[in-house]
């Protein structure tokens, strides 16, 4: 059980030291999402519609000028705290930079796939008995029907061949699963162009963290699991990798998106751009898009992170009040400095002044 307890900005770690500029900066871009995207409101009870009034607020001059005083005039800090003493967590991710090509050929022969027609998103209401509660993606049969979709191994084994699905070839499968895993990636296409690709939903299974099960079966030892030491294992145990990467049977499906400018991440679940350190993903049936967290995280990095970021992003493997995940950037730096986080953490959540009455007291999670 988790409580919202009122707090004060002066009680936040390194609040006044904070750049608020960039967070602002990073919040207003929800001012300019898509119209026809609607952001849902999660169980903490923050309506989206008072955080675009205020995200567009935070491009007027005075905003920019003192970006810390707006966030404290329209803003009320809650920190999320568990009655039995536990605290939150944080990873890191990242925007992969691959090679890839638009046809299979040698060496590219692992395919990222865009989203299958067939595949629908479900909800409480629409689904069937059969189908397991967890998933939120099925297939629609012919006759009209739900049914689980195809898994990991099966996609792999050709279940989805012969639709055209192909958006991209890259030249390792080790690769395309982590590129499963961070939601994303910016492809250097063999022709000279540039692509990138974003999540656009999945079969629906439930993610499997590969890393837990090398810690279980004494392949990494758990103080040192990573995604390099899980990236080395697979490369270095190339006739296993396989099998293993299909335990996790959720599979991504992706769009290909325009390249954008390269100082901007991927757009990712709040159809806006990522920015590196200041966006966070977060578990979206519990927290709106948009909303600004404060993430007071023990080591990241080796030192200490208190800084504000936004709710913009979302993972299978985010789940929780206090789960997040922290966007690094795109490349190889970033997937280094991103691959080595996992830390203890404190969330703050600012609430729009507006609601900060209404909210639920405490949120069974």
């Amino acid at each position: 059980m988790w409580q919202l307890r009122p707090t004060d900005f002066a009680e936040l770690p390194g609040w006044r030291e904070d750049d608020h500029g960039a967070a602002l900066a990073t919040f207003r871009r929800h001012g300019e999402k898509p119209a026809a995207e609607r952001y849902r409101t999660g169980r903490l009870g923050i309506a989206p519609d008072p955080l675009i009034d205020l995200a567009r607020k935070a491009g007027d001059r005075r905003a920019r000028l003192s970006p810390r005083a707006f966030f404290e005039a329209h803003f009320a800090p809650f920190r999320l705290h568990a009655r039995n003493g536990a605290r939150g967590l944080v990873t890191g991710f990242f925007e992969p930079v691959l090679p890839a090509s638009r046809d299979r050929k040698p060496p590219f022969a692992t395919p990222l796939l865009r989203r299958p027609p067939d595949l629908v998103a479900v909800d409480k209401a629409g689904r069937p008995p059969e189908l397991d509660a967890g998933f939120r993606f099925a297939r629609r049969l012919p006759d009209g029907r739900l049914a689980e979709y195809p898994d990991r191994a099966a996609i792999e084994a050709g279940a989805l061949a012969g639709q055209g699905l192909e958006i991209a070839w890259l030249a390792d499968p080790v690769d395309a699963f982590f590129v499963h895993v961070q939601g994303a990636a910016r492809l250097a296409m063999d022709d000279g162009s540039v692509m990138r690709v974003s999540y656009d939903g999945k079969t629906g299974h439930p993610f499997t963290a590969i890393g837990r099960l090398l810690v279980e079966r004494g392949e990494i030892d758990a103080e040192t699991v990573s995604m390099q030491t899980i990236r080395a294992w697979l490369t270095g145990h190339r006739d296993r990798a396989a099998a293993l990467m299909r335990e996790n049977r959720s599979y991504i499906f992706f769009k290909a998106m325009p390249p954008g400018d390269p100082r901007d991440g991927p757009v990712a679940a709040a159809k806006i751009p990522l920015t590196a350190h200041r966006s966070l993903a977060v578990d979206r049936l519990i927290h709106t898009f948009g909303t600004p967290i404060h993430v007071h995280a023990d080591a990241v990095a080796g030192k200490p992170v208190r800084r504000l970021m936004i709710a913009q992003e979302t993972g299978s493997a985010i789940v929780g009040p206090a789960r997040g995940d922290i966007f690094f950037g795109t490349g190889e730096t970033a997937g280094e400095a991103a691959g080595g986080v996992r830390s203890a953490c404190d969330f703050t959540v600012l609430v729009p002044r507006a609601l900060a009455e209404r909210l639920p007291g405490e949120l069974d999670a």
